[in-house]
């Protein structure tokens, strides 16, 4: 008899880690997030031959690609056959030294990681980055257009992710599932499950910085996620909206049409 992948789980493409369905989660209202819609993962510039077929499998339609032009440039995405690539800077407008639009060259010079982080101050760091989130209006813009996108059908599934699929794609997935009426307990549960499928994949990254002469213990608040940095973000939702529903809204100004869209494209009731 066969049975339905644990909600959360990881799915095993080992070039492309923390990659997992966002769906299967309960609200609070007794619907649950439909599966099979929306996938988060790393960036897609490592896909080996070997992984084409599955990650074709997914039916991917839609990839929507939140790193900066910098980043883009530097791995293109391999995406999968038939896909269409959406480019969605949310940091076009923040300083590049950003510690999310900095994540590839902080993990290949240890000397530039122990300038930006050595001092323990990453925490600081990100949780600057996730406010920014918010407020930068790049990030707004970006936030607006993938939303508005997925609420109004575009080609599903849809792909979400960002460099190491933890930071820019962990706040529009936190965010997307709380307005859906997730419980703030289970949003965090799930953010923080990169630490589970995105750390391991790291370990050849660890050893290179080792050999290159740093500490990869500096590194691990920059490639792991911490509760704190997802408090950040909520914090300024609250401050300047009230809360989610405030932020999709009156911040990203969201059509009513399209948030009703959202909901109805992305929850099942029984």
């Amino acid at each position: 008899m066969s049975t339905s992948p644990t909600v959360g789980a990881g799915i095993p493409i080992a070039s492309v880690p923390n990659l997992r369905d966002i769906g299967g989660y309960p609200t609070a209202d007794g619907a649950k997030v439909r599966t099979g819609v929306v996938y988060r993962s790393t960036d897609l510039g490592r896909v080996v031959d070997g992984d084409v077929a599955a990650l074709d499998a997914l039916g991917i339609g839609t990839v929507f690609d939140l790193r900066t032009a910098a980043e883009r440039e530097l791995l293109p995405d391999r995406i999968p056959t038939g896909a269409k690539e959406i480019a969605l800077d949310v940091l076009a407008d923040t300083d590049p030294s950003a510690a999310p639009a900095m994540m590839q060259q902080i993990l290949t010079d240890p000397a530039l990681a122990e300038q930006l982080l050595g001092a323990g101050d990453a925490k600081d760091y990100l949780a600057k980055s996730y406010r920014e989130f918010v407020t930068l209006p790049s990030a707004v813009a970006a936030y607006q257009e993938l939303f508005t996108d997925l609420a109004r059908g575009g080609d599903a599934p849809v792909l979400i992710h960002c460099t190491t699929g933890k930071d820019r794609t962990g706040w529009a997935v936190a965010s997307l599932l709380l307005f859906l009426g997730v419980d703030e307990d289970t949003v965090y549960t799930e953010y923080l499950l990169t630490n589970e499928q995105l750390l391991p994949a790291f370990e050849p990254v660890f050893d290179k910085f080792r050999a290159a002469g740093g500490n990869p213990d500096i590194l691990l608040p920059i490639l792991g996620v911490r509760r704190t940095y997802l408090d950040s973000a909520l914090d300024q939702v609250r401050a300047d909206f009230g809360d989610v529903a405030g932020y999709f809204e009156r911040g990203l100004g969201l059509e009513p049409r399209d948030l009703a869209a959202l909901r109805e494209r992305l929850l099942v009731r029984s």
